[in-house]
């Protein structure tokens, strides 16, 4: 059975980078009737935040990527601890003592030579009494010992990679203070939880070769992975300096319509058009990871606002019937109301002000040169309430009154009603006006 998994750390809000993930991971389960797990990374105590973690889930609650299994990895510390026994035995783990001003002057050293800057597998020399002095005079830390050759595997969107792992350094998974790193945890979870399936961006491909030697030493399969590019901004930028703008959260809050987020990230990258989907199986139905490409990918948040604006003009009275009401518009006008103004929207904010300028009527806006017309057509124009011709009526007595036609006659109407110089259609609009805007 198919198993991904979307790990996040609750360091922070969701932002659109960790969406991308979460949401391939969910499609790849969801297609393949699979289970997806949500997992808090959160061995990092000190910035782990339960505000974060409930955002997260409610992030994801949102937008209808619902978790089969939660887990949290501060709950299986025991279990890394038994994990690091294992690899302590192996001699696949083992421990260091430099400091990082020691660890620094090692690593300006090998680039003065012109090599890189490796660990140079130091403590892996130290005896056992040279290890007692140095625990006596510091904490010790552990790293992983990696095998020093390629490390290879099929990647679902980069195609095959291979890794040499001489080039790394041993990594760190147990530091001094005992707590484990990502690294470590993940490569222990991913195996033990069954996972089958891990897509995630490119910057973490030097990690999967390291994860994989972990998996491996701790008796486990490593699972299919697959890295997305990572995403830019519109002119290339990188975006790390704007993803504090960019977290779901915000982007809700400004009106922008789940589908148009899921529809877009689906598709982002890909060779595949990027087309508004109204359900997550549609959009699961569409999705292919083979189509997406390894180059570094643009995001442009504008291109979210003509997709929210096609959502939420294609919904269905009964899907926004209680917003409507909480305008305040009377049960007998909200359906028309509805359909009247939905074609005038972007994000569901944008009916506010409709129903303002129905109810209250709006500030005319009258050129010095249209002042006489409008003040003898608006002479001309019968008390609300207005009905299915009255726009009709009203412009025929005016044009017959005044000789006026075409937009001498229908624009400076509009905007001594609405105060806009476009809108609804005024023959639709006009049954809706509860006061006439703009007569004086």
């Amino acid at each position: 059975m198919t198993v991904t998994r979307f790990a996040p750390s609750p360091t922070g809000y969701i932002h659109v980078g960790n969406l991308r993930t979460a949401l391939m991971n969910y499609l790849i389960a969801r297609k393949s009737g699979g289970t997806f797990i949500l997992r808090m990374d959160d061995t990092d105590q000190e910035r782990s935040k339960q505000e974060y973690a409930d955002a997260i889930k409610q992030d994801l609650d949102w937008l209808g990527l619902h978790w089969d299994r939660f887990e949290r990895q501060s709950d299986r510390l025991e279990r890394y601890a038994a994990a690091a026994e294992g690899l302590r035995a192996s001699e696949d783990l083992y421990e260091v003592f430099e400091t990082p001003t020691e660890l620094d002057l090692k690593r300006k050293k090998l680039l003065n030579m012109g090599r890189p800057p490796v660990y140079d597998r130091a403590g892996l020399a130290l005896s056992a009494a040279e290890r007692d002095k140095l625990r006596a005079e510091r904490d010790g830390y552990w790293r992983f010992r990696l095998d020093q050759k390629r490390t290879e595997w099929s990647d679902g969107i980069l195609g095959d990679v291979s890794i040499d792992t001489a080039s790394v350094s041993d990594p760190v998974l147990i530091r001094a203070d005992g707590q484990v790193l990502y690294t470590y945890a993940s490569s222990v979870d991913d195996v033990d939880m069954g996972i089958t399936h891990i897509v995630r961006g490119s910057d973490h491909v030097t990690n999967t070769a390291t994860q994989v030697q972990i998996m491996r030493a701790i008796g486990g399969t490593p699972p299919a992975f697959a890295h997305h590019s990572l995403l830019t901004g519109p002119q290339g930028e990188g975006l790390s300096k704007r993803l504090g703008t960019l977290s779901l959260r915000d982007l809700r809050a400004k009106g922008v319509a789940k589908e148009a987020l899921l529809s877009l990230m689906a598709r982002l990258g890909s060779s595949q058009p990027v087309e508004l989907r109204m359900s997550l199986d549609e959009i699961a139905d569409g999705f292919d990871l083979s189509q997406f490409g390894a180059a570094p990918t643009k995001f442009d948040a504008e291109d979210l606002w003509p997709l929210t604006r096609a959502r939420n003009q294609a919904l269905p009275f009964e899907a926004v019937r209680e917003r409507v009401a909480a305008l305040g518009v009377p049960g007998d006008l909200a359906e028309r109301f509805w359909q009247v103004a939905s074609k005038n929207i972007t994000t569901l904010a944008d009916l506010a002000p409709w129903w303002a300028l129905a109810r209250d009527g709006a500030a005319p806006v009258i050129a010095p040169e249209d002042e006489a017309f409008v003040a003898e057509a608006l002479a001309l124009l019968p008390p609300p309430p207005y009905g299915e011709t009255s726009w009709a009526d009203w412009t025929a007595a005016v044009k017959e009154a005044t000789g006026r036609k075409g937009k001498a006659l229908f624009r400076p109407l509009r905007l001594a009603v609405t105060g806009q110089e476009s809108g609804p259609e005024m023959a639709e609009l006009m049954p809706l006006l509860q006061k006439m805007p703009g007569r004086r």
